[in-house]
C-alpha cells in the first residue's frame, strides 16, 4: 500500500470513529471481563454506587408468594448465554433461579432497603454454614436435629426443623456472629438502621422458623393464603424435580460459591427510578456481558398504576440483550381480570415467559397500554 492509500484510509477510519460509526458491532467493542469474584470493597462499592434512595412496598416480603416459581426453570436453561447475567427482585425466590440457572452474575433490584439488607443476613448466614442442614439451623436459631445428613432431602431438613423449638440465646449469638461478618469481616459500612433492619427480619424467621410466610405476622390479612417457607423449598418443576437450593448439597455449595465470591450484588432500586436499571446496564456493558434473565415477579402489576411502566421500559432498553434474554414475570389473579384458562379463581400463580426484545419492540411500537397486554403476550 502506497502512502497516500495508507494517509486515505487513517483519515477515513478518524472520520468514521468521530461520527460514531463503529467499524464492528457495537456489542462486540467491549471484551468479556466479567469478574469471576468481587473484592469486598469492589461489592460494597457496586452497591452504593447503583441504589437509589430507598422506597416504600406495604408488605415486607420476607418470602416469595409464588408456588409454580420453579416450573419454567428446564425451558429456561434452553435460554442460557455463556455471557450471560441474571436480575431479579424480591428475596430468595432468586437463590434458586441462580442455583438452577448459574448465570456468571446476579443482580437483585428492589425498592425496598430491607430487602437488601435481608439479602445481606442471607449472605452472612449461607457462607458460615457447613451444610443445608447448618444453614437452616443458623436461618431459624434452631438446633441442629439429630439423624440429618447430606442425602437428607428438602422435606426431610424442613420437617425436622419444624419440630424443633427456636433459642433465643441461639438467635442473639447468631445476630452477633452475621453483623461480625458482614462489619468486621467484610467490612460493610452498616448503619444504626440497616441493623436495626437486619434484627428485625431475622426475628421473623426466628419467629415463625418454617412456618414463616410472605405476610407476618400470621394473624395478618390474607396471611393465611401465603405458602410457607418449608413450602416454598419443597416445590418442583412440572416434571416433579425439585431445584430450590436447599433440595441438595450441590444446589446448595454452589449458591454457598456464588456468595463467598461477592457475585450477587443486592441493589436498593425502583424499576421506573432514574438510576438503578441503567447503571447495572452500564456495568454489563463495560464488562461485555447479557442480560440472560430478568426476574420481575409481579412488580410490572404496580408500575401500571401509574406511567411508571413506561420509564421501566425505556430502562429496560438501555440493557445489553441478545435474542435468549427473557422475562420471567409473575401472575396472580387475586383480585384481578385474568385471561381465561391460565390461573385458577383461588390464590395462585402462574410464571409467564416473554423475550425482552420482542416485548420492547412491542413498547415502541406503541402496542403496550396495559398490563394485561404484556401479562397476554407471555408464554
Amino acid at each position: 500500500m502506497n502512502l497516500t492509500r495508507r494517509h486515505l484510509l487513517a483519515v477515513a477510519t478518524a472520520v468514521f470513529s468521530l461520527s460514531g460509526v463503529a467499524l464492528w458491532p457495537r456489542d462486540q467493542v467491549a471484551a468479556d471481563t466479567l469478574p469471576k469474584q468481587l473484592s469486598d470493597r469492589t461489592f460494597w462499592k457496586l452497591v452504593e454506587d447503583i441504589s437509589e434512595p430507598g422506597g416504600f412496598f406495604r408488605s415486607d416480603n420476607f418470602l416469595s408468594n409464588e408456588t409454580t416459581y420453579q416450573e419454567p426453570i428446564p425451558e429456561l436453561r434452553k435460554r442460557s448465554s455463556p455471557d450471560g447475567v441474571y436480575l431479579g427482585v424480591g428475596p430468595d425466590q432468586n437463590f434458586t433461579y441462580i442455583t438452577a440457572l448459574r448465570p456468571r452474575m446476579a443482580f437483585v433490584i428492589d425498592i425496598r432497603r430491607q430487602n437488601m439488607i435481608e439479602h445481606l443476613m442471607y449472605k452472612a448466614l449461607i457462607e458460615a454454614s457447613n451444610d443445608r442442614a447448618d444453614f437452616l439451623s443458623r436461618l431459624f436459631s434452631r438446633p441442629r436435629p439429630a439423624n440429618l445428613d447430606k442425602s437428607s432431602t428438602a422435606k426431610q431438613l424442613l420437617d425436622a426443623f419444624m419440630q424443633t423449638p427456636s433459642d433465643e440465646a441461639l438467635f442473639q449469638k447468631n445476630l452477633q456472629e452475621m453483623l461480625d461478618r458482614l462489619v468486621k469481616r467484610h467490612g460493610f459500612p452498616l448503619s444504626d438502621d440497616d441493623r436495626r433492619s437486619l434484627e428485625y427480619v431475622y426475628r421473623a424467621f426466628f419467629s415463625e422458623g418454617p412456618d414463616l410466610r410472605y405476610s407476618f405476622p400470621r394473624q395478618q390479612f390474607g396471611a393465611r393464603w401465603f405458602p410457607n417457607y418449608a413450602e416454598l423449598m419443597t416445590q418442583t418443576d412440572l416434571s416433579g424435580l425439585n431445584h430450590s437450593y436447599v433440595s441438595s448439597e450441590d444446589s446448595f455449595r454452589a449458591l454457598r460459591d456464588f456468595q463467598r465470591n461477592n457475585l450477587l450484588v443486592p441493589v436498593v432500586g425502583d424499576f421506573g427510578g432514574e438510576k438503578a436499571i441503567r447503571a447495572v446496564g452500564s456495568y454489563l456493558r463495560e464488562h461485555g456481558a447479557t442480560v440472560n434473565y430478568f426476574y420481575t415477579s409481579n412488580v410490572e402489576q404496580y408500575l401500571f398504576q401509574s406511567d411508571a411502566w413506561e420509564k421501566y421500559y425505556t430502562n429496560v432498553s438501555t440493557l445489553p440483550l441478545n435474542e435468549h434474554s427473557t422475562f420471567i414475570r409473575a401472575y396472580f389473579n387475586m383480585g384481578f381480570r385474568y385471561p381465561p384458562g391460565i390461573i385458577t379463581p383461588d390464590l395462585h400463580s402462574v410464571q409467564l415467559l416473554d423475550p425482552i426484545q420482542s416485548l420492547l419492540t412491542a413498547f415502541r411500537g406503541g402496542q403496550l397500554h396495559t398490563y394485561y397486554d404484556v401479562v397476554e403476550r407471555s408464554k
